[in-house]
């Protein structure tokens, strides 16, 4: 076996965001929610995600948002820590260490902080809630020491508690019981309802919510019931009244702010608000997609926000209006169809919400869109059969995409279906309905690697049959599409086909009858050979690529084998209970995961090569059944000899519990490290001082600087409503320089000279131009003595006396002067060589300091009394 030291297994992209109920920022400008490992920080009026926060190393379980600074969030993970997040900045503050695992996390009105965590009782470990006091400490670090038990059975679910008025008791729900605490007082109460028979299942509690003025509190039902309870500091004389409007168990329970609403939601996908006092009264917004899970209200009352099971997060405005929808990867009942990569977009291809297949970007970490493939209104509702998206696959360049829908009803019903990409709608559109393809359940579809000559498309069935689907080209006269057609039909003895598999050119196809493997060539649909091996039948099969496309892998319940097709023997056999096998498109690896006792073991080799190169022991929970080799964009670099597999591509696969895990290595661990330790900042910010300071860009800071140290008199101007200085605003004062910093930098921003781009563009014309008088002026007969051939502007500033540092400023703001109204005067002027003349010598004094040090002051305050005495000028330079 192979040490994986710089490699582990993480949840990246696809993580569930409604694993826990989000939270709305006090401003209702962010959302903040749960994503696997990481936080997430979205923007509620575009979608977009702000900010990852990573560095929790399990699974998050709670978000609440801290009481004492309102932009600051709590976030408690599996880890056993609480950090505090500045969000706004996705800046990590402080690490709380509480040294056990943490289920949920609550924050009464009063500001204290109460945990759910493990907690033994009778020498078996239950979970309770605890009330914990975080320390004050400037350091990162903290360890939390000490906790005050306040229930020592609740459940986990953070909906099953809540606090009630001002902080002043807390309730929970667990089965068929209402437990009430007062934390000043000390008192606690229990409240039952029926706990026998069917009676039992119907009142069972669901969740809780406690009104925030009033002493009355919330509770959801498994009947469809809400029951208010009021009264409940006296056991024996509480009271309670029901309204009943859901079918089924009422999941999710809000009370709005002022406390004149309560909203509620559950399976019928519909947002119910209640009026509280007239519960008679009630609003409705139907129609959000799936089953309600979570509900919760902005601080403000302004913005509603519901979590979906088909984690999917809908922000309401207006009580009535949806106005953003944050959508993740679908996780439904099961995957069905094999996971995808689609060449074009690089996204994700599963099955998504009933009867569509959803392409999810696993670089953005978000939906891109769903594609309805039965296109039929989907009933929700238990022992109704419908259609569903059983298989589907996809052409090496995305130009097709074959689906099998099936329906499992007295009869089975099979739909095959062939959808073209179509470039203006950037999306797949259907081009072919083939209706009972086979007369049994289609067990396996792929197509051959596209080549400019044909499109092969090749269904497995359970039938004894597999078919061969041709793409039929149109010719370019007619208006007619391209179609599919059935080519061939093959069987082997009356055999029920498993699965099937192209080599990578497509030279050859392998089907699987049973315990043979057949082997056919497309060209001709020839039998070509057959390959035989232990007992057991075959159910996956893998072509080898690059220098191992010479193998043919199988996989039994017991055995993985190769055969060499070359020789047409087995190369090799070994005892392992393979669940899925797959081949790296883009390298020679090919991974196999085995089943073990409740967990999955993980082998990579190459065919050629028996003995695995990586393998990993219990890596999941679980049967693994769904992978996938996504390629990347660049192949990584510095990698440790145990993860060279990795290189080129990155594998996902999907758990029994629909979780989407990665392997993460160490340079990519390390590099993710680093980008999320820099402050973003949008790229249209102006190239100031205080986008230097938010910290963009280090690398280039220092080159920046030079530029503005050699240019110190040119400077951007800042915008009217510059978003980096909108941002400096916004900043929290802990995290900026002092303020004697920051006010110089303002003031410098604001000075702004002029410049002439004409004069910096154009340096070397300049000095021709110079030249050129020299000249004129020596046909002219003029008197003055010509400069020698080697003296130079440069020797001539030498040999001059030295300029202080005002008339360097003032001689830099003579030479980016604009001489342009001088031509206008010269234009109109009939005396053709003295204005050339005129309008020459100036330029001409421009090269040279000497003069020019000594009356600079004249030249740039009146430019215009110059022109006026150029005339006395020449006289003088022409005794």
């Amino acid at each position: 076996m192979v040490a994986h030291a710089d490699t582990r297994v993480v949840h990246r992209g696809g993580s569930k965001i409604n694993f826990r109920a989000p939270v709305i920022t006090q401003d209702s400008r962010f959302l903040i929610c749960v994503s696997g490992e990481c936080i997430k920080v979205f923007s509620t009026s575009t979608e977009e995600c702000i900010h990852h926060l990573q560095g929790h190393k399990e699974l998050v379980t709670g978000l609440v948002l801290n009481p004492s600074n309102h932009l600051q969030v709590f976030s408690c993970s599996e880890d056993g820590t609480i950090r505090l997040w500045d969000f706004t900045d996705g800046i990590l503050i402080r690490t709380y260490n509480v040294r056990r695992r943490i289920l949920s996390m609550h924050v009464s009105a009063k500001g204290d902080v109460f945990l759910v965590m493990p907690v033994k009782r009778n020498k078996k470990e239950k979970f309770g809630l605890v009330s914990l006091n975080l320390p004050p400490s400037v350091e990162q670090h903290v360890m939390v020491k000490g906790h005050t038990i306040v229930f020592q059975s609740v459940s986990t679910d953070p909906k099953c508690i809540a606090f009630g008025q001002g902080g002043e008791y807390v309730a929970s729900v667990k089965d068929n019981v209402l437990h009430v605490y007062f934390l000043n007082k000390k008192t606690f109460y229990r409240f039952a309802l029926g706990t026998s028979g069917e009676m039992a299942a119907r009142n069972a509690f669901t969740c809780v919510a406690c009104h925030p003025k009033d002493d009355c509190i919330a509770t959801g039902h498994g009947d469809g019931k809400i029951r208010l309870w009021r009264n409940f500091n006296q056991e024996k004389e509480y009271t309670f009244s029901t309204v009943h409007w859901h079918h089924s168990g009422v999941n999710a329970l809000c009370f709005t702010p002022e406390g004149t609403n309560l909203l509620s939601g559950g399976l019928e996908s519909v947002l119910v608000q209640w009026r509280y006092g007239q519960e008679g009264q009630k609003d409705f917004l139907p129609r959000l997609g799936s089953s309600i899970k979570e509900i919760v209200v902005s601080p403000d009352g302004s913005l509603f926000c519901t979590s979906h099971t088909d984690n999917k997060i809908t922000v309401i405005k207006n009580c009535t209006k949806v106005s953003a929808v944050i959508q993740g990867l679908v996780h439904g009942d099961g995957v069905k169809t094999a996971l995808m990569v689609d060449p074009r977009t690089k996204a994700l291809v599963l099955n998504g919400k009933p009867g569509h297949l959803q392409f999810y970007s696993l670089q953005r970490d978000q939906q891109l869109y769903n594609l309805d493939i039965v296109q039929q209104e989907y009933i929700n509702q238990s022992n109704l059969d419908q259609f569903e998206v059983v298989k589907a696959a996809l052409d090496s360049r995305g130009s097709w995409l074959a689906t099998v829908e099936q329906r499992s009803a007295k009869e089975v019903e099979i739909s095959l279906k062939l959808w073209a990409f179509d470039e203006h709608t950037q999306s797949f559109v259907l081009n072919t309905t083939i209706s009972a393809p086979h007369d049994g359940p289609i067990s396996e579809i792929c197509f051959s690697p596209s080549s400019q000559n044909s499109t092969t498309l090749v269904s497995v069935s359970l039938d004894g049959h597999f078919k061969a689907w041709q793409l039929t080209q149109p010719d370019p006269s007619d208006d007619e599409e391209a179609s599919w057609s059935c080519d061939f039909v093959g069987d082997y003895h009356s055999l029920e086909p498993k699965c099937c598999c192209f080599s990578a050119d497509g030279s050859l196809l392998a089907v699987s009858f049973k315990e043979v493997v057949t082997v056919w060539s497309p060209a001709s649909w020839d039998l070509l050979t057959t390959l035989s091996q232990p007992p057991g039948a075959i159910q996956d099969l893998c072509f080898g690529r690059l220098s191992c496309s010479k193998y043919l892998l199988g996989a039994t319940d017991k055995n993985l084998c190769c055969w060499n097709l070359l020789t047409c023997s087995l190369e090799w056999s070994t005892a392992l209970d393979v669940s899925l096998l797959l081949a790296d498109p883009l390298s020679e690896n090919v991974a196999a995961f085995c089943g073990a006792e409740k967990t999955t073991d993980l082998f990579v080799f190459r065919p050629s090569e028996p003995r695995p190169h990586f393998s990993q022991q219990a890596l999941c929970t679980g049967r693994v059944t769904r992978a996938v080799f996504a390629p990347r964009d660049e192949p990584l670099d510095g990698c440790e000899e145990s993860s060279q597999w990795l290189n080129r591509s990155q594998l996902y696969f999907l758990t029994h519990n629909m979780e989407l895990l990665t392997f993460l290595t160490k340079p990519e661990e390390e590099r993710l490290m680093a980008l999320s330790k820099q402050p973003t900042i949008d790229d249209s910010v102006a190239m100031t001082p205080f986008y230097l300071l938010l910290g963009k860009h280090r690398k280039r800071q220092e080159e920046e600087r030079d530029i503005l140290s050699s240019q110190s008199g040119v400077r951007n101007l800042l915008p009217q409503g510059s978003v980096a200085i909108k941002e400096l605003l916004h900043t929290p004062s802990h995290v900026l320089p002092s303020t004697s910093i920051l006010c110089s930098m303002f003031v410098s921003s604001l000075l702004v000279s002029v410049s002439d781009s004409r004069d910096e563009e154009q340096p070397t014309e300049v000095e021709m131009e110079s030249e050129k008088e020299e000249e004129d002026s020596e046909e002219e007969g003029a008197s003055v003595p010509p400069r020698p051939e080697h003296e130079s502007s440069d020797t001539g500033a030498k040999l001059g006396p030295v300029l202080t540092k005002a008339e360097h400023r003032e001689l830099r703001g003579v030479k980016k002067l604009d001489y342009s109204w001088i031509r206008g005067l010269v234009t109109s002027n009939p005396v053709v060589n003295t204005t050339k003349q005129m309008v020459k010598t100036p330029k001409q004094r421009v090269k040279t300091p000497k003069p020019m040090a000594k009356t600079p002051k004249p030249m740039v305050k009146t430019p215009k009394p110059m022109v006026k005495t150029t005339k006395p000028m020449v006289e003088t330079t022409n005794p």
